[in-house]
């Protein structure tokens, strides 16, 4: 079920009621708090946000503490047609804060619902590096604006002064009803994708998956994989795994001379994760493993919203994981079952890579071929 919240354009959001499964709608403008205080316990699928609903919405700001209550990646965000808010300094700010979807033509919010982008849509707003005063924030989100080529939600929008619709990059003349997709660049540091990757319960698989990724995208990328402060990588026999020390952290993901395309970090308990300018957030949904993290940390709920949460090792299907979400208040960024990490191949990676971004990684069918003796190897 859907939420509306609207204000000047109550009348077009209307609209939907008959388009969208609703359980809630209000109307008005309302403070951050006021927001995130009424929805804090309130399980939806998405919420339609009118952004004039948000006071003083053009303030940047007030969208980055929105950010930080709410889940942003079951947030479509309805943009008003100020030259503030379609600015390319704010465009690029909301995507920056793992805002992704957002539009200005209701018509694209049905498409959106059921098919949410991922960064590499929204990439082209993007201002990475020195570019004005606005910041990358090291923590991206999932989420859209831009609708796959051939989805209809693009239809008819105008064209901004430059020559590119306010939605998409135009191919040749000016032509409302042409868009592209194209692939553009990654958050990255000195050209190369960093990915941190994190256990939230005991055991959750971070290692191992790492291992495995790595292992996938090798065959269309160049990629480095790096444990933190351990020396598990040891154990795969790869060298490109390499098991460094924090303090050296810094000066292996800025190597001006480092040629990879990507780079997989296991952070364990280390604090670089804010050095990462993507983390993925590692779940175990065993029972045994949930009730520890929480007894452990009792506002672990409250944290994981807006990240990017795998549940890996993960024996739900798509009905328990939608119980999962609604009674911990977060969204699941992809569901992986337990792996043979002897296979050359698993869709599922693919899958979640390629909603990662990576689109030369294409699922495809699984691969049964084992390595020799179980990969065990005798030194």
């Amino acid at each position: 079920m859907n939420v509306i919240v609207a204000n000047k354009y109550s009348a077009m959001l209307s609209s939907l009621s008959n388009k969208i499964d609703l359980i809630k709608t209000i109307d008005g403008e309302f403070q951050v708090d006021d927001l995130v205080a009424q929805f804090d316990n309130f399980f939806f699928n998405k919420m339609i946000l009118d952004i004039t609903a948000i006071a003083g919405y053009q303030d940047i700001s007030q969208i980055q503490r929105l950010s930080f209550g709410m889940d942003m990646s079951k947030i479509i965000l309805l943009l008003d047609d100020s030259p503030v808010v379609n600015s390319p300094q704010y465009l690029s700010e909301l995507v920056s804060m793992g805002i992704y979807n957002f539009t200005r033509n209701i018509d694209a919010i049905t498409y959106l619902i059921d098919n949410p982008n991922t960064y590499k849509d929204v990439a082209q707003f993007h201002m990475i590096g020195n570019n004005g005063n606005f910041n990358m924030n090291p923590n991206m989100g999932g989420g859209a604006m831009v609708p796959p080529m051939g989805g209809g939600a693009m239809q008819n929008m105008p064209p901004n002064n430059q020559g590119r619709g306010i939605f998409g990059q135009q191919k040749g003349a000016i032509n409302e009803k042409t868009f592209i997709n194209n692939s553009v660049g990654m958050p990255s540091i000195g050209g190369t994708r960093v990915i941190g990757f994190k256990d939230l319960t005991d055991h959750a698989g971070a290692t191992t998956l790492i291992y495995m990724l790595k292992k996938q995208l090798s065959e269309n990328y160049s990629v480095l994989g790096i444990e933190l402060d351990k020396k598990d990588f040891l154990f795969f026999n790869d060298p490109e795994l390499k098991s460094i020390s924090s303090k050296e952290f810094t000066s292996v993901i800025k190597n001006p001379v480092n040629n990879y395309n990507v780079i997989l970090v296991d952070v364990n308990d280390s604090s670089e994760e804010a050095n990462c300018p993507e983390m993925l957030y590692l779940i175990e949904p065993s029972t045994l493993m949930l009730n520890k993290m929480i007894r452990r940390d009792r506002n672990i709920t409250q944290k994981i919203r807006g990240v990017k949460v795998l549940l890996n090792k993960s024996l739900l299907d798509s009905n328990d994981v939608r119980e999962f979400e609604a009674e911990a208040g977060c969204g699941v960024f992809h569901n992986i079952q337990p792996l043979d990490d002897k296979k050359d191949k698993h869709r599922v990676l693919d899958e979640l890579l390629n909603k990662l971004g990576f689109d030369k990684n294409k699922p495809a069918a699984e691969s049964n071929k084992a390595a020799k003796l179980f990969g065990i190897v005798k030194e």
